[in-house]
């Protein structure tokens, strides 16, 4: 594939060339029955208004082709925020859908184009698939699956109804990450053989707080907690294996090109003993051991490691670290047959112009390889949440949105990254024994050619 080739010129071409030409979808999916064509502005409904849902809002009131037309939410507090954020920045306020099943209702709005999920990890899946029925654009945001039934389900849905799914991994969108991936394309690393990334980030004062102050110094969880701590931490409590993969799996996914010409195989998983979010409450000002949060027992491993393995032969190491002290890195390593990268250390070999058996620094090659997205849309990250790679995301959404077109991360990716959930959970219960991974794409990945980030398109 050329790699100056660009989607949206090709689309616009194509609409000029010929009215009522449809937009080639997933080999196999049934096409959409009333397919949107270009359309200059949308309505978006978001579905979910916590902290995550409003940022996605405030990015959408900067631009003058959507408009947030809907929320839906169960939580009283989030939603008087969200009202806020719009009288703060000057625009209409949206129709409100108060209710754990309010959604369904938010869904039958013949003037909601597209969604954005935002909601806890446990609905996304069964609020995608109604969305999808429901003939909206769905824009789904990450976590990890509950079953490998549940990501077949998603695939099942697009094929079915042929409405688009994009899932919303912003962290592909990382300027460094981006720079890597021109790297890597160019060659640079030579032949790609193993890759590195994970979750990497002490969440102890998100799974926990006082129920008073965001993400404040508490040891409370459930119902007395403010915003993830209401439901996330529970999913410690129940649960052991990877269960926030795709920030790491989602930026390897590109590097090697998985769904588009190589797959994984298969995975095995291993979780230490769990400790530290007892440790936390029990030393913690607002606890001690007479707590009652102290009597928990958490099930997840303060440390899983996954190895993954590709139909083309790289290796891949995905790491889950949320519950020690530690800064933030989501630990990626980009190493082939010509030298490496690490952003850990934000350091970088080559062979043939680092010094022998010396690290470099990164930053004078990220700059060199700077992707040709951050250059053209550079000013217009300024301010987005993330480093500014929230920008990025939201604006691929909406540009495919109002061309109906198929997204960069699409239900194959959703249910391929998604999967690492269940699976390692799966691995690490039978002694981390390796499982099988399933195609989701049913031997598409066969013909499927890479298209994310190809010059400077989305």
């Amino acid at each position: 594939m050329d790699p100056n080739f660009n989607r949206r010129t090709f689309l616009q071409t194509s609409l000029l060339a010929g009215a009522g030409v449809a937009l080639p979808t997933l080999a196999n999916a049934k096409t959409n029955p009333k397919p949107m064509g270009w359309k200059s502005k949308i309505n978006i409904g978001v579905i979910g208004s916590g902290l995550r849902g409003q940022s996605h809002i405030h990015l959408a009131h900067k631009r003058d082709d959507c408009e947030v037309v809907a929320i839906c939410d169960v939580d009283d507090e989030m939603i008087n925020r969200t009202k806020k954020l719009f009288e703060k920045n000057g625009k209409a306020m949206p129709k409100i859908f108060k209710g754990e099943a309010a959604y369904k209702d938010l869904l039958q709005e013949e003037n909601i184009d597209a969604v954005i999920i935002a909601s806890p990890w446990r609905f996304h899946s069964e609020q995608a698939i109604a969305a999808m029925e429901a003939g909206k654009y769905v824009g789904v945001e990450v976590c990890g699956a509950f079953s490998v039934d549940e990501c077949w389900e998603l695939v099942n849905t697009q094929e079915r109804t042929g409405t688009h799914l994009f899932f919303l991994e912003n962290v592909c969108y990382r300027r460094d990450v981006m720079a890597v991936l021109n790297m890597a394309r160019q060659q640079l690393f030579g032949e790609l053989i193993h890759l590195e990334g994970g979750y990497q980030h002490d969440l102890r004062a998100v799974k926990f707080n006082d129920g008073k102050q965001p993400y404040g110094g508490g040891v409370e969880f459930g119902e007395k907690a403010f915003s993830e701590a209401k439901w996330r931490t529970q999913h410690s409590v129940y649960r052991n294996g990877d269960l926030y993969p795709t920030h790491g799996i989602g930026p390897v996914a590109q590097f090697i090109n998985i769904n588009r010409g190589n797959r994984f195989t298969q995975l095995t998983s291993t979780a230490s003993k769990a400790r530290g979010l007892h440790e936390y409450i029990v030393e913690h000002p607002a606890g001690g051991a007479a707590h009652p949060n102290a009597k928990v027992k958490f099930k997840l491993g303060d440390k899983v490691t996954t190895v993954l393995q590709t139909n083309n032969g790289e290796t891949i190491v995905l790491h889950h670290d949320t519950n020690l002290p530690r800064p933030y890195s989501l630990g990626f390593r980009v190493q082939g047959t010509k030298g490496l990268w690490m952003d850990v250390n934000d350091s970088i070999h080559i062979e043939g112009r680092s010094p022998n058996h010396r690290w470099e620094e990164a930053e004078p090659y990220l700059k060199e390889y700077d992707h040709p997205l951050w250059k053209k849309y550079e000013q217009k990250a300024v301010g987005a949440g993330h480093g500014g790679m929230d920008f990025f995301l939201l604006n691929a959404f909406v540009e495919c949105v109002k061309a109906n077109q198929r997204p960069p991360f699409d239900v194959y990716d959703a249910a391929t990254w998604l999967a690492i959930t269940p699976l390692s959970e799966q691995s690490i219960a039978t002694g981390s024994q390796p499982i099988a991974f399933p195609d989701f794409t049913r031997g598409r990945w066969m013909q499927r050619s890479a298209d994310f980030a190809l010059g400077d398109d989305f």
